[in-house]
């Protein structure tokens, strides 16, 4: 008889924004008249910018015609994308990596939680607490985590490294030693973010206890801070001792299209095993390519009319985190984050719970966020709001939480 991988069984519950889902559509169908303003789940909602679009007509002409027609793409990806991509994201920071490093792919949360493949399942991980939930998830399938504790809401072989408003949001080295450090900044769910001296710090233990960093930079194009990294590769020894992981997901709104590349340095080695190997491994065997017309758009992005007008986008969506953080400070919440991310992070009043709270805002309100809680234990009275929708309905969820 068949079985199933029993590792899928240990997962808690649904997936975090699946059981938002199922509540939001609950209250919806019981009461159709309501207003429901969405600020949870990170999904953009600007059109894509027009030096995207006349690039997808060009390649959807291309593909048209016998003579200009793209079958499958290259492993790791088309020249074209991934030397704009060195360019522009790298060597205009001054970091050392290549076009063969990049391995373009169809999404950063499919990369996050495929990467753990290429490493051994006695490797002990360590995330922040709270932590964007693909992290531990699919360590969980793998069979890495041990046994989950449903009172602490924690796993026996993850490391945890809290991330509270009492040390800035901002993990601190953690007392056991970890083979995998899972790392996002600007951080998904607090919005906080370090600078470039206390990420070297990171790079400096890794390199010095053996540690891979698994650096998760999908945030990167909303940091306004000039002593915030756009890269771990901005810091010295970063090549040895991390990958980076890259979306064109809310930098140019590609959540409809799924573009992002992962970085593997070729200096990255488990004794004398490359992990640049592994990784081009897996992919070539996994992954037929992100498809030719959405890697031409990609490549549209880092043109001068395709920078210019994603800096718009990105200004859109910045203006909506300015006005949450503003208007919820000046109602008297707690609130961080809304400064270099797209993300605010409030602690609930009246200390309910993140799932009080989250209910407490849908019926009186009408407005969604997203439970801290869901995102790990410190995340407990914690609730995320997004600025990814329009400016009128960020206005109005706000003074709808105001007047509540």
């Amino acid at each position: 008889m068949f079985k199933v991988n029993e590792n899928y069984l240990k997962l808690p519950g649904s997936y975090l924004f699946s059981t938002i889902g199922k509540k939001v559509n609950a209250y919806t169908a019981a009461n159709p008249d309501k207003k429901i303003i969405r600020l949870g789940i990170g999904d953009v909602t600007q059109p894509l910018p027009a030096a995207v679009v006349e690039a997808l007509h060009k390649a959807v002409d291309e593909m048209a015609d016998a003579s200009t027609f793209h079958g499958y793409a290259p492993d790791l990806g088309y020249e074209f994308l991934r030397n704009a991509i060195v360019e522009n994201d790298f060597r205009a920071r001054g970091c050392d990596i290549r076009a063969d490093e990049i391995f373009v792919s169809d999404g950063a949360k499919s990369d996050s939680a495929n990467i753990q493949e290429i490493f051994g399942l006695d490797n002990k991980i360590a995330v922040c607490d709270p932590v964007y939930p693909v992290y531990v998830d699919s360590n969980v399938m793998a069979g890495r985590t041990g046994s989950y504790d449903a009172a602490s809401e924690t796993w026996s072989e993850v490391i945890y490294m809290p991330c509270t408003a009492e040390n800035g949001f901002v993990p601190e080295l953690p007392e056991k030693t970890p083979d995998m450090i899972y790392l996002c900044f600007p951080n998904n769910p607090t919005g906080c973010t370090i600078t470039k001296d206390q990420l070297q710090v990171w790079v400096d233990y890794a390199n010095k206890v053996g540690a891979v960093i698994i650096f998760d930079a999908a945030y990167e194009a909303y940091i306004a801070q000039e002593d915030v990294p756009h890269s771990i590769y901005e810091c010295d020894g970063a090549r040895t001792c991390a990958i980076e992981l890259r979306s064109f997901s809310k930098n140019a709104g590609f959540t409809g299209l799924r573009l992002a590349y992962t970085v593997v340095p070729g200096d990255l080695k488990a004794g004398d095993v490359a992990l640049n190997g592994l990784w081009a491994r897996r992919h070539g065997t996994k992954y037929n390519g992100a498809p030719y017309i959405v890697q031409r758009a990609g490549e549209a992005v880092y043109s001068k009319e395709g920078k210019q007008q994603i800096r718009e986008m990105v200004g859109r969506y910045m203006k909506n985190a300015q006005y949450i953080l503003e208007g919820l400070k000046g109602a008297g919440y707690e609130v961080y984050g809304g400064v270099n991310s797209p993300y605010v992070w409030m602690k609930t009043p009246d200390k309910m719970t993140s799932w009080e709270f989250f209910d407490y805002l849908l019926e009186k309100a009408n407005v969604v966020g997203t439970p801290g809680s869901g995102f790990g234990p410190s995340g407990e009275h914690y609730f995320r709001l997004t600025a990814f929708g329009s400016y009128e309905n960020t206005v109005e969820a706000v003074e709808r939480i105001k007047g509540i």
